[in-house]
């Protein structure tokens, strides 16, 4: 028997947050409340985690997963890229990041084959229409983080913010 796609949804977590400049956190710092979301999101029975596939956030989170994947294989990673390629333009360690962690996932998808104005957006809605979570590295600034945990809201679907002082 297969389950719904609600049921699908309650087992996936999605990720967004900031690229390393505007963070203005240390990786380390960064690396290890996202462990911790992992962790809790874990423990309340999600296995599945969608990666964005940015520099900075989104990278560290899949990398993050990759690791609990190897102690616990149930776990899923799904890269889920704006376009075809969009990392072709990146210093070759965040590159080199980015394959190791596609090379890994148990599944990909692109949302566009090329750049087009609104691919980044679709791409953060198709994150959080499959995601029952979000764990989100969000500082208040305006941009693509805020406009993801924007829709979220709007989708019910709830966000853990490990940049809020509570968590």
């Amino acid at each position: 028997m297969s389950l719904s796609e609600a049921e699908k949804r309650a087992k996936r977590c999605c990720f967004t947050g900031h690229r390393p400049e505007k963070l203005g956190i240390p990786e380390t710092i960064i690396y290890e409340k996202l462990s911790d979301a992992i962790d809790l999101a874990r423990s309340r029975g999600i296995v599945t985690f969608i990666c964005g596939m940015a520099r900075g956030f989104d990278l560290w989170a899949g990398s993050a997963v990759l690791q609990k994947k190897e102690i616990d294989p149930k776990i899923k990673l799904i890269c889920a890229t704006p376009f075809t390629g969009f990392e072709n333009r990146w210093n070759s360690h965040w590159q080199e990041l980015y394959a190791h962690i596609a090379s890994h996932a148990d599944y990909k998808v692109a949302i566009s084959h090329s750049y087009d104005p609104g691919c980044f957006q679709r791409r953060n809605e198709w994150m959080v229409n499959h995601s029952g979570l979000v764990i989100a590295a969000y500082n208040g600034e305006p941009g693509g983080t805020k406009n993801t945990i924007l829709y979220a809201g709007r989708c019910g679907v709830p966000v853990h913010n490990i940049l809020d002082l509570a968590t």
